[in-house]
């Protein structure tokens, strides 16, 4: 593998789109096997800006699986799923926010984001995320085995 440069992507999600079975999508193929992308950082934060700000869970999957339940959303024994956060509301100025990101993660295709809010106002809450990424030039076969074994685990 040959590092090519870094990609980073930034939004928001909320907890009623994981719930929906449409988390939100970043698209990476290029169309080919020989580019992937590994995660380096992950983090998520609430968006709105109160008193009470909510505590939130995030976390990035290879693919796009529908509904979770609050009881398998967070699983290292899924292999769809690479990377973890959890992170404080704003008025506790960001502290706290730590993740896990799988060492070997290698993304060909798309990273869908996923996340959980404890707000009272439940799934409308705004939630943001900043992932980092380096990308990488790979072979064919790895690629192709990438992508085989991600639908293989759908």
């Amino acid at each position: 593998m040959k590092k090519v440069g870094s990609y980073t992507a930034r939004g928001i999600v909320t907890e009623a789109e994981t719930e929906a079975g449409t988390p939100q999508k970043i698209s990476l193929f290029d169309g080919k096997f020989t580019t992937g992308y590994k995660i380096t950082d992950f983090k998520i934060w609430c968006a709105t800006v109160t008193g009470n700000s909510a505590d939130v869970v995030g976390k990035l999957s290879k693919n796009e699986f529908g509904v979770t339940t609050q009881a398998n959303f967070l699983r290292a024994d899924d292999d769809n799923q690479i990377a973890w956060a959890g992170g404080e509301g704003f008025s506790d100025h960001l502290q706290g926010i730590t993740s896990i990101i799988d060492p070997d993660n290698l993304i060909v295709e798309d990273l869908y984001v996923y996340v959980r809010s404890n707000d009272a106002a439940g799934s409308t809450t705004p939630v943001n995320y900043l992932i980092t990424m380096e990308k990488y030039q790979i072979s064919d076969w790895q690629g192709a085995l990438s992508m085989a074994r991600d639908k293989q685990q759908e």
